[in-house]
């Protein structure tokens, strides 16, 4: 299965979740939330794309934990997990270093030590985690659906580990000299937005699908642009602790 139909299908299912859950509830979805519990705890699959990386998709795990501060802010931690393969080529590479690897790849041509028209690819798997902190805009309105928002400072660990054909020995060379000790590991900072839809479906259990896009740069020494990763994440919510809600009305 190709990332691009991975990541639609990823997507897919998420909305269609959300959709069915959603018509579930519209018929009790006429008041405010009575019950807004102290603490929240999330839990899902999340699925990280990153196309300036070589398009590489990753799939993994999502934790959240925050504490409402009234009906409309909360505060709280927020870690994922993702694990996904890609490759590296020479055009998401810095112009130093594409230079550098177009420079040997003519010189071995010329000597006949690499086939015409040879073009570096070396397969590497690489791991992502991301760690946020900060606060969570909520909006209550209906009594079984909140709609939230919020900015997203994170920081970034990325782990990767080149695995380039043992049959090719100049890709081996280029690996061993970007990555002396596997695997190479980067951190880097991250910003952008995110937010989605959380649906009752009893007093202390939701479900919660969101998106949040975020820009980053890692690797920048071998990486020569930053750029835009999105993750996709749905699964269950739980609500938990005294009702922190400033008034009530009752759904006739």
């Amino acid at each position: 299965m190709t990332q691009h139909i991975r990541i639609k299908r990823t997507t897919r299912i998420a909305l269609l979740t959300a959709i069915f859950v959603f018509l579930t509830q519209i018929p009790a979805a006429s008041a405010q939330q009575e019950y807004v519990g102290r603490y929240d705890l999330y839990t899902g699959f999340s699925d990280l794309y990153t196309p300036a990386i070589n398009k590489i998709n990753q799939v993994g795990f999502h934790l959240q934990a925050g504490i409402n501060n009234n009906r409309w802010l909360s505060t709280g931690f927020d870690y994922s997990v993702q694990s996904g393969n890609t490759s590296l080529i020479p055009s998401i590479a810095t112009p130093a270093l594409q230079q550098e690897i177009g420079l040997e790849e003519k010189e071995l041509e010329s000597l006949g030590l690499l086939p015409a028209g040879y073009s570096l690819n070396i397969p590497l798997s690489a791991t992502t985690q991301t760690f946020t902190a900060g606060s969570q805009l909520n909006y209550r309105h209906f009594s079984k659906m909140t709609l939230f928002i919020r900015p997203s400072l994170a920081a970034f660990r990325l782990s990767a580990t080149p695995h380039p054909n043992p049959q090719d020995p100049f890709a081996i060379g280029v690996a061993d000299m970007l990555v002396q000790h596997a695997p190479l590991v980067d951190w880097t900072g991250a910003y952008g937005v995110g937010g989605g839809v959380e649906f009752a479906l009893m007093k202390h259990i939701g479900v919660r699908a969101q998106l949040d896009a975020a820009w980053n740069h890692p690797f920048n020494d071998i990486l020569g642009k930053g750029g835009w990763s999105y993750r996709y994440s749905v699964g269950p919510s739980f609500h938990f602790g005294r009702n922190i809600a400033t008034h009530v009305r009752k759904v006739n």
